[in-house]
């Protein structure tokens, strides 16, 4: 079984060590007996769109976000190419807002997004940085991370958690976050979100094993202390909420 995963500018959208999501998938896969290519991108290369399984970019700084989705426009008809055929895609922390119709910048300007989907994201002058607990809407556990962001996203009516028990969501306090379409997942949590989140991560996996039609063992074997880690950062969360 072989995979290969596009990482979209790992130099320059990888604000909060989002690298990490790929090593501890890539760990988890190759545990499942899965050979995986991680394959990277720079800004001024053609993304390879048509041999990926998995296309995921990081967060990065407002400014470094929009180099990127200039370098990304001309090849947007190329990854919903690669959607259609059944490729599985991964955005978090602000690279989700690049997948929209349009980012409208602090001082006015707009951007036009990917347009894989119709949301459209305006950059405020207030930032909201904090942890976040989540209620995911594709599988059990709640969600925790980091978010911190400038911005409003309006217009998602499927948001890949129903709302936020901390932190601030799409477009307010404790609202629905991210968005999830087929096999295209966004969220702006950070931290990196799928090392401290084992069901994320469990979820992805067997999406990931769907989309190529293989067998799935019953069991998914955790991560050394991925669990526990886990389930100390949620508790934690929890205290603050309850107080």
């Amino acid at each position: 079984m072989e995979l290969t995963i596009l990482h979209l500018y790992p130099d320059m959208m990888d604000l909060y060590g989002e690298y990490a999501n790929l090593a501890v998938l890539r760990r988890r896969l190759e545990a499942l007996g899965v050979s995986v290519t991680v394959t990277g991108c720079a800004p001024e290369d053609a993304p390879d769109f048509a041999s990926a399984d998995l296309i995921y970019m990081g967060a990065g700084t407002e400014r470094r976000q929009k180099y990127a989705l200039t370098a990304l426009l001309p090849h947007a008809d190329a990854l919903k190419a690669a959607v259609e055929r059944g490729a599985a895609v991964l955005f978090t922390g602000n690279a989700m807002e690049a997948l929209g119709a349009s980012v409208t910048d602090a001082s006015g300007k707009v951007w036009q997004g990917l347009g894989l989907a119709d949301f459209t994201t305006v950059e405020t002058d207030k930032r909201s940085p904090g942890d976040v607990v989540a209620v995911p809407v594709l599988w059990d556990a709640p969600a925790v991370g980091f978010m911190n962001k400038c911005s409003t996203t309006r217009g998602i009516a499927a948001p890949l958690f129903s709302r936020l028990t901390l932190g601030f969501g799409n477009e307010a306090e404790y609202g629905a976050e991210g968005y999830v379409s087929g096999n295209v997942f966004a969220t702006h949590i950070t931290g990196p979100v799928l090392v401290k989140n084992p069901a994320f991560l469990d979820f992805l996996t067997r999406r990931l094993f769907e989309c190529r039609g293989w067998d799935l063992p019953e069991e998914l074997l955790p991560l050394p202390h991925q669990r526990e880690a886990y389930a100390v950062t949620l508790s934690e969360l929890q205290k603050r909420i309850g107080g």
